[in-house]
């Protein structure tokens, strides 16, 4: 196999922790509307992903666009140069709204193994684009990006040690590509696939890695939460902030903003600007007796299907033209970022005490189920007590979608992920307790590698076969990097197998 660099996932922990808990090095400039007169908004947001996966002309590790490039005559291959082109467009779209007279958001969600990708491609053009995304002055109070993981894990079934790495992986990668301060304006997270835990303990891990890492607000799709009552979100709650509560089975809470992302996967609703549309019938709703403008949530896959690659571009233009017509006396419905509109809400007053609370759904049936304080042991239990009487009851998370697990059946991939998971931190933890600068090592870095590309969720999405089989020889390859990893530490990461 050819030797290929690491991609720069980790080796910077507490300067990358201390840089995101500063306050932001400049606002990313207020909307001109006047803010009494909005009644409704809209955000919208493209999720970008590829899978990295050892299927190389020598087997080593590649991003699927490339395989994509590699084998055109396979399935939708053909479809490639296309992709590519929707990891870039918005570098042109905007500038040209702009220069129309537009007020154009989006925010943007790009997993690290589709970064790396497009590095070990040399797809400077992207790049360029992606950079002129994150760091240009003019574009800044239109793009917001947002974090997620590293590797598009899916959080309920990811080990609960390697949250944390997967979301510092990324905002690693982020900072190396487009600086620090770029990073620090990055205060949203975007859970791939919507996917939210709501076992007690794995969504309270989550929520305090998020704090932790200095995020302010988390996407999340409606059915994924409830009241503290059990009951499913009102209409109106679904277009204002909530505060999501997390408390585990040893009593401790921790809670942070979301927005919530309302209907399943289906990505005609960004697509065909539904976000927009729908905000049009909306009116101001009231929060801690204030009022401020609904908001419609809404993220897709930016890249799939005929409705992303064709329709999507002149139906984004077309929605922020008739806003800016419409502005004779301030549009009363706009386009906005998360992080923006949660500013405004600020500014007005909002407290966030102010939130409706929600909890991960599910949760109320357990914790009534469970009557006394909580306890591991006396959680485990009740969870189990719970599955036995109703089957179809998960504790394994939601989704955008119900019809799809991400366990069931799938223990030939779950299995690895546990046992390597377990092996890793094994080998390192007490390494870098006692020297942080292990993580600057080629042998820590390529064994993280591994672990979080054999938690990459499209190795379960894709169904048995082909996916599995590359999970499978990920898994040895991580294995054959620990045991390296028992040798003195200190490799150069450019002359790393891969």
């Amino acid at each position: 196999m050819k030797n290929v660099a690491l991609p720069p996932i980790a080796g910077r922990e507490a300067e990358i922790l201390a840089l995101v808990q500063q306050e932001q090095p400049g606002a990313p400039g207020q909307s001109p509307h006047d803010r009494e007169s909005i009644r409704s908004t809209f955000a919208c947001a493209l999720h970008m992903h590829q899978p990295t996966i050892p299927a190389g002309a020598a087997g080593e590790l590649i991003g699927h666009l490339q395989y994509m490039v590699e084998h055109p005559g396979e399935g939708d291959n053909h479809n490639a140069e296309a992709f590519a082109q929707c990891y870039r467009r918005m570098a042109e779209i905007l500038p040209q709204l702009i220069a129309a007279g537009c007020n154009p958001r989006i925010m943007l969600d790009y997993s690290g193994n589709l970064l790396w990708g497009l590095e070990q491609m040399g797809r400077t053009d992207v790049i360029e684009a992606l950079h002129r995304l994150a760091c240009d002055p003019s574009l800044q109070p239109h793009v917001e990006w947002l974090g997620t993981f590293w590797s598009h894990a899916v959080a309920p079934s990811t080990p609960i040690p390697d949250l944390k790495l997967q979301i510092l992986a990324w905002q690693h990668h982020f900072a190396a590509l487009f600086g620090t301060e770029a990073l620090q304006r990055v205060k949203g997270f975007s859970p791939p696939e919507m996917h939210l835990p709501n076992h007690p303990d794995t969504l309270y891990e989550l929520v305090k890695a998020l704090k932790e890492c200095g995020y302010r607000w988390l996407l999340v799709q409606e059915h994924s939460v409830e009241n503290l009552d059990g009951t499913s979100l009102r209409q109106q709650q679904k277009v204002i902030p909530n505060l999501l509560l997390a408390r585990n089975s040893k009593g401790e809470t921790a809670s942070i903003v979301a927005l919530i992302k309302t209907q399943g996967s289906d990505t005609k609703l960004v697509g065909q600007m539904q976000p927009y549309y729908e905000a049009l019938g909306l009116d101001r709703q009231e929060l801690g007796g204030i009022t401020v403008p609904a908001l419609v949530t809404q993220i897709a896959d930016g890249e799939n299907g005929g409705v992303m690659m064709n329709e999507f571009p002149p139906a984004f233009v077309q929605a922020h033209h008739k806003i800016a017509r419409s502005e004779g006396g301030q549009a009363q419905t706009v386009a906005i970022n998360g992080s923006e509109y949660l500013d405004m809400l600020e500014a007005a007053g909002v407290q966030q005490d102010d939130l409706p609370v929600i909890q991960a759904v599910h949760q109320h049936r357990l914790w009534q189920h469970l009557g006394a304080p909580p306890t591991p042991e006396n959680m485990d239990v009740a969870i189990a007590e719970l599955q036995r009487q109703d089957p179809p009851l998960s504790m394994a998370g939601a989704s955008w979608t119900n019809n799809l697990s991400w366990v069931e059946g799938y223990a030939n991939v779950l299995e690895p992920i546990i046992s390597l998971s377990a092996q890793f931190h094994q080998r390192f933890d007490t390494q870098v307790a006692q020297d942080p600068a292990v993580t600057q090592t080629a042998a820590y870095q390529e064994a993280l590698l591994h672990l979080l590309l054999l938690e990459t969720s499209c190795f379960r999405y894709w169904g048995q076969g082909t996916w599995t089989d590359y999970a499978r020889e990920i898994h040895r390859r991580g294995v054959e990097a620990l045991a390296v990893a028992r040798e003195p530490l200190g490799v150069d990461s450019s002359s790393v197998i891969l």
